[in-house]
């Protein structure tokens, strides 16, 4: 039987609880029993990371399809995931994986954080590791480990979040992650308490440390209609970005379909396009995802000559406005990705 992995972040209150501090929601946690992402349990004398080495999924996936734009285009990413989220959005696209915990998945498969990178680097194509599936800061140890050991060996290093993590523990990702995609899902906290049970305020602020740390940064946001798609809202949202993450930023507006136990109608993609063309105003780079058959929003132009720098069919990919350099191969100005 595999030992038990400490989790970190923890301490003892006076009635023998155990208070996670890996995440702002705090949770309080009786003996036997696990935080709301289900994963990380009182055993007695110690918290227990209990989904350390058990992976979920295992794939090479175009980095577009994390998504990622302006982070090596075109590149493959290694990707890998457990189960368990500290959120609860009622929209979710990976239930099945994100709202279970050990005992509901009996065929994780278990991979050391060797094991893992040995496979990737059977793609010589592949530029590294992305985690991403379910919410990977709760699988925080088996990340670290992971993540530490995969940059020793030359690979990049990706992270897809909802950014519900406290500073300490994100402090401590920020040296062994090259990459980020954050989910904004909206810019309310009364969305972000009815509909996902978490917070927006830390997630602005871990925001605002991937950003002073200078990490690559991409962030995305789920059109939903009637519950984030207010104009005078999505503007509140655009202007917070460009004056805190500056108008570089890469955005990715992704059209909602009806999943988990929302049953709301498909995001209208006129009010994707309206939204768009809102954050094109103040941003210099926006795009649109889960809009088949729309050409908009799809590919990279240069905000000040507006040369085609990459353009995408589906995950085929050509850079040819791109300089070795990163800068636009008619005007010279430098664009903001990582190649």
């Amino acid at each position: 039987m595999e030992a038990l992995k400490e989790a970190r972040f923890y301490n003892f209150n006076q009635e023998g609880r155990i208070i996670c501090t890996l995440c702002p929601h705090r949770c309080s946690i009786a003996k036997g029993k696990t935080g709301v992402c289900r994963v990380r349990r009182h055993t007695g004398n110690q918290l227990t990371a209990e989904s350390y080495g058990l992976v979920s999924a295992l794939n090479f996936d175009p980095v577009e399809k994390k998504p990622l734009y302006h982070f090596f285009p075109g590149q493959l990413v290694f990707s890998v995931g457990t189960i368990g989220c500290n959120l609860n959005c009622s929209f979710c696209q990976n239930c099945d994986i994100s709202q279970i915990g050990i005992e509901d998945a009996p065929n994780l498969k278990r991979f050391t954080p060797e094991q893992v990178i040995d496979i990737s680097l059977t793609r010589p194509e592949n530029i590294g590791l992305a985690f991403t599936y379910n919410e990977p800061s709760i699988w925080f140890e088996y990340v670290y480990d992971t993540a530490k050991q995969a940059k020793d060996r030359g690979l990049k290093t990706i992270m897809v979040s909802n950014g519900f993590i406290e500073e300490k523990p994100m402090e401590e990702l920020l040296p062994l992650i090259d990459a980020f995609n954050i989910d904004l899902k909206a810019f309310s906290e009364d969305f972000y308490r009815k509909v996902t049970g978490s917070r927006l305020a830390p997630v602005k602020n871990r925001l605002r440390q991937i950003r002073k740390a200078g990490n690559h940064l991409e962030v995305t946001n789920l059109i939903i209609p009637t519950l984030n798609d207010n104009p005078a809202e999505f503007k509140e949202m655009i202007e917070w970005i460009v004056e805190e993450l500056g108008p570089e930023t890469v955005l990715h507006l992704s059209r909602y379909f009806p999943m988990n136990r929302m049953t709301l109608d498909s995001t209208p993609v006129q009010k994707l396009l309206e939204l768009y063309e809102i954050a094109n105003e103040r941003l210099n780079y926006v795009y649109m995802g889960n809009t088949q058959g729309l050409n908009e929003g799809r590919n990279t132009f240069c905000p000040d000559c507006g040369n085609l720098i990459v353009e995408r069919f589906s995950y085929n990919i050509e850079a040819t406005g791109l300089t070795k350099e990163g800068k636009c191969s008619s005007c010279g100005r430098q664009i903001a990705v990582n190649h």
